[in-house]
């Protein structure tokens, strides 16, 4: 199971371990309905040829 971020109509966020198809939960502070909301990521490849530099195969391929 997934951990989603949650916002409630008073603007508190929430994070939550449920499953995939939750869109709702109760809001643990206000107890209305929170909503799943989209989240921020963090993830992000830098420089130039990452993938050349780290991870491609040294083997040439025969033609």
């Amino acid at each position: 199971m997934p951990v989603y971020e949650f916002e409630c109509p008073e603007g508190t966020i929430t994070e939550k371990l449920v499953k995939v198809g939750t869109r709702d939960i109760e809001c643990p502070k206000c107890h209305q309905k929170a909503h799943k909301i989209m989240s921020r990521c963090s993830f992000e490849l830098k420089g130039g040829g990452w993938y050349a530099d780290g991870y491609a195969s040294s083997r040439k391929r025969a033609t």
